[in-house]
């Protein structure tokens, strides 16, 4: 009778599912007809990788192809390793997910000293500190010459938007912090110590931790963007400079280049909760459990009809992983941008099943599309042709902030400036930015952040005491620059807004406060 039972059982189980039909045919169509240059897409089911391969080329205007082991950079869907890499240390018994930061790491502060004394690891992990969405992030954003241990210890001047944990806002700077704690903890840097104790024991042998080891590999992508009008995304693709990607001083936030073949085993040992091929564990069953444990509830935002169905009942932050649903089934994910890249890692435990796609341009419309088309293909959902509806969705934005910038409304009253423009002049400084130089030329004023190489560019009247600066490198969001003066006539003050009403959050300039300093004030940290 057992017997009988077992084979009626296996005789109506549905066959497991495998990719969808013609998926090679699916991505290559979908990658010319958007433009993108090169994607990587790792697949794995039931433990099986059924897909990891590379399609098109790593750089526009080269034919090199990509393949499984070309690396792209990943950008934030690193934070996840970050936090495999803590959670080797809490099973070894060095840190415990609710110890504070300041007993492993002295010296460091956050503006409010109640939360210096209270901040946990597991804070670090789940954008809940009170800091706004990205503060910080031009520490970093789009390049930098300060160090990592230097940024972090930067952070005590910036100013808390709401109080502790008391909601969610996104942030890269305190992952920062928490490579800092492993450097602290281990005596290793945060990139050696993930190389050896994260990549090296899953069998990742393509992927780098740092700029270095990655601009070694002759194997790699190249990042493109659209960047040839006012707003980003918009216009002809082309090429960005690899070393502009990201530095390593934010490597923790996401700093990883990772294959298609590395992303596969990186899925498959998520999906087994941590158990390595050999037998052996990289982190256990607890730590794994708390990784993947909503801590940190996510806001909804609006949606156009056409993506109602993607819409989330819930959406939460784990520990560098988000988990929600969609259209019903939990998925824990992550996305990742940084300069030129985009990726997405997707989990969906109930069927045993995890993918990632990298692209080497920042076109989101194909990965977030064929991350839902293949959602709806794994739950045996109807096909919805998600890579043109977010297209149009993301057409009619692009097309919404080029109209505001063109509008009537926006264009400069023909007033001012107040002063003669060599009065501007001078230098400025944020306590957590650091400088910057206004300088008069022959052409008029210029600026320079001084903390972020070749980050500089003519300052334009705008009206008032305003200016705008469009950097010499186009990649970089055009900012408006304004001068507030005291009752005297001097200049008191300098802030700061994007242009652009798309600009990406990093270009976090509204939190910049600039105030002039003399030459004989100005030290070393600064």
């Amino acid at each position: 009778m057992k017997l009988l039972w077992l084979a009626l059982l296996f005789a109506t189980a549905p066959a497991f599912a495998a990719p969808p039909a013609n998926f090679d045919t699916r991505i290559e169509a979908l990658r010319r007809q958007i433009g993108i240059p090169g994607v990587a897409v790792a697949i794995v089911e039931d433990g099986k990788t059924v897909v990891a391969r590379g399609y098109g080329v790593r750089q526009l205007g080269a034919p090199v192809q990509v393949d499984g082991d070309t690396i792209f950079m990943t950008g934030s869907t690193g934070k996840a390793f970050t936090s495999a890499a803590l959670a080797t240390l809490v099973d070894a018994g060095k840190i415990g997910w609710d110890d504070r930061v300041v007993d492993h790491l002295p010296g460091f502060e956050m503006y409010d000293p109640w939360v210096t004394r209270e901040i946990t690891i597991r804070d670090l992990l789940v954008h809940r500190s009170g800091l706004g969405l990205g503060e910080g992030d031009l520490l970093f954003v789009p390049r930098s010459n300060i160090s990592r241990a230097e940024a972090v210890q930067r952070l005590r001047y910036l100013k808390p938007a709401t109080s502790f944990r008391s909601g969610f806002a996104y942030d890269n700077v305190l992952y920062m912090v928490a490579g800092q704690l492993i450097e602290a903890v281990t005596g290793q840097r945060w990139e050696d110590y993930v190389r050896e104790h994260v990549l090296r024991p899953s069998g990742m042998v393509d992927s780098t931790t740092d700029n270095a080891h990655r601009f070694a590999d002759a194997d790699r992508a190249y990042p493109h963007a659209r960047t040839s009008q006012a707003v980003r995304g918009m216009g002809a693709l082309g090429a960005l400079n690899e070393r502009d990607t990201l530095g390593d001083s934010a490597a923790p936030a996401g700093g990883l280049a990772i294959s298609a073949n590395d992303m596969a085993k990186w899925l498959t040992l998520q999906l087994a909760h941590g158990r390595l091929s050999n037998g052996g564990r990289l982190f256990s069953e607890a730590a794994h459990d708390a990784m993947w444990h909503p801590e940190t509830i996510q806001p909804d935002g609006p949606l156009p009809a056409s993506l109602k169905l993607t819409k989330p009942t819930f959406d939460s932050y784990a520990l560098g992983w988000e988990v929600r649903d969609y259209r019903g089934a939990q998925i824990i994910w992550h996305s990742g941008a940084v300069l030129g890249f985009q990726s997405v890692v997707v989990l969906l435990p109930a069927k045993n099943v995890g993918f990632a796609i990298e692209i080497n341009s920042e076109d989101g419309e194909f990965l977030k599309g064929m991350m839902d088309e293949l959602l709806d293909h794994y739950l045996s959902l109807p096909s919805q042709d998600w890579p043109a509806k977010i297209a149009a969705y993301k057409r009619d934005r692009l097309a919404s902030a080029a109209a505001a910038l063109n509008a009537p409304a926006a264009a400069p009253a023909q007033i001012g400036p107040s002063l003669p423009l060599a009065a501007y002049a001078g230098t400025y400084v944020d306590p957590w930015y650091g400088r910057i130089a206004v300088t008069m030329t022959a052409q008029g004023l210029a600026i320079d952040f001084l903390s972020t190489p070749r980050m500089s560019g003519p300052l334009a009247h705008w009206q008032y005491d305003s200016f705008v600066t469009r950097f010499t490198d186009h990649a970089i969001e055009p900012a408006y620059v304004t001068f507030t003066l005291d009752a005297d006539g001097h200049v008191s003050g300098v802030t700061m807004k994007p242009v652009s009403p798309l600009a990406d959050f990093s270009y976090d300039y509204q939190d910049l406060h600039f105030a002039p300093i003399a030459a004989e004030a100005m030290s070393p940290r600064h």
